[in-house]
């Protein structure tokens, strides 16, 4: 192999752009344009990274499939660091089922690294963790071995398995001390902050207090039962009652957990689930409606009593009633986790990420930006959204995804 195409090689494994470019800058044929593309995307020109990898993959010949798909693989990583998800994943699966075909195997466990990664940032947890399995990690240099694990910690964030996510992120540290990337370190080092930032707050009694996440798994198996408006479920350590498609149900539902033991006004509970400030005889028999469907879909976990004064959350065997809320109540809470993680997204990549409509996340990024809370840069398909990470808002591993016994 050329000299210059191996020390150049070298230089980019060991993160040093510069090095690598110093010796293919000048050149046009197609393992230097991958070379550049690769050196360039390190530097962050992702845009001209691209492009190289493009020109280097119509470069190569018919008789040079490898190749080609190393540009393929490279390509949808740019497209994963820069939020691309419109990226074809078909692509990326061509390329990797190329590479194992003709037995590079280091080379074919990234991409379905890439692949893992990708599905777990749209929160399709099930199918990553699938894919996870077929991968072997020993095959895995020191730097995909670190993302590697920042994937299997991320999973684990999820599932609020804290011990396995601990486990993970000390063998990121260590793949990224092998790897001796300062940028790596730095990236694990961030991704470990998770399980020492608030993931919530519990509201006990007229009473909160912010909870880690190792908190949160803890509360989750005590058999409390816990009102959850981080998913908008009703929840002990035996079941879960989903409201999430009943926002009325479970705004009704939170009050009467904050109020716990004691009971909540009618006046409050029309104000909370109906915003209704002067209550007449249609809003009273619509509450004594609502209360009965509450009544109804918590009936296995709790009951709902009237009294005297209002309503109560009486809970089965004698459980204590706890809420568990967001770190922050924001009306647009996910888009803005998205955003905190620094990078820039389009608005298609957060519609795909949240699972919502492109118009719906749209009107959500022009209500943040008159907020000045997020700011957009470029124009047309170019226009990318981002925002500084905003305190208290969890990072991108703890959304979406369903949580213990859902």
């Amino acid at each position: 192999m050329d000299s210059m195409i191996t020390a150049a090689a070298r230089a980019l494994a060991t993160g040093d752009p510069l090095g690598a470019l110093k010796r293919v800058a000048l050149r046009d044929d197609a393992p230097a344009l991958a070379l550049r593309g690769i050196a360039m995307a390190q530097l962050g020109d992702l845009v001209r990274a691209k492009v190289l990898l493009k020109n280097a993959a119509r470069a190569f010949g018919p008789k040079e499939a490898m190749a080609r798909a190393r540009c393929i693989v490279a390509e949808a990583e740019i497209a994963l660091v820069s939020r691309d998800l419109a990226w074809p994943a078909k692509a990326l699966a061509a390329a990797r089922a190329t590479l194992e075909a003709h037995g590079d195997r280091m080379n074919a466990a990234h991409a379905r690294n890439l692949e893992v990664r990708r599905l777990l940032l749209i929160g399709h947890l099930d199918e990553a963790e699938r894919m996870l399995a077929e991968l072997d990690p020993t095959l895995l240099p020191p730097v995909s071995r670190a993302a590697y694990e920042l994937v299997v910690a991320g999973i684990a964030v999820r599932r609020l398995q804290t011990k396995a996510a601990r486990a993970a992120l000390t063998r990121a540290e260590q793949a990224a001390r092998a790897a001796n990337i300062p940028a790596l370190a730095a990236e694990v080092e961030s991704a470990s902050l998770v399980l020492n930032t608030p993931a919530a707050r519990l509201v006990r009694r007229g009473e909160e207090r912010p909870l880690l996440l190792e908190e949160v798994e803890t509360l989750l198996a005590s058999g409390e039962l816990v009102v959850d408006a981080c998913r908008n479920v009703v929840r002990n350590a035996g079941g879960v009652v989903s409201l999430a498609t009943r926002p009325v149900l479970f705004a009704l539902a939170r009050a009467l957990g904050e109020a716990w033991p004691g009971d909540v006004p009618r006046n409050t509970l029309l104000a909370r689930a109906f915003r209704a400030k002067h209550a007449d005889e249609s809003h009273r028999a619509r509450l004594r409606v609502e209360m009965g469907r509450l009544r109804a879909e918590l009936r296995t976990l709790a009951d709902v009593k009237a009294t005297k004064g209002g309503f109560t959350l009486v809970p089965r065997r004698g459980r204590k009633v706890v809420v568990l809320a967001p770190p922050v109540e924001e009306q647009h809470a996910a888009v803005l986790a998205f955003l905190a993680d620094g990078e820039s997204w389009s608005s298609s990549a957060l519609a795909i990420a949240l699972g919502a409509s492109p118009r719906t996340v749209q009107r959500a990024l022009e209500q943040l930006a008159a907020a000045g809370k997020v700011q957009s840069l470029g124009l047309g398909r170019a226009r990318r959204w981002m925002t500084p990470p905003v305190l208290g808002f969890p990072t991108i591993l703890l959304l979406p995804g369903p949580l213990l016994n859902e």
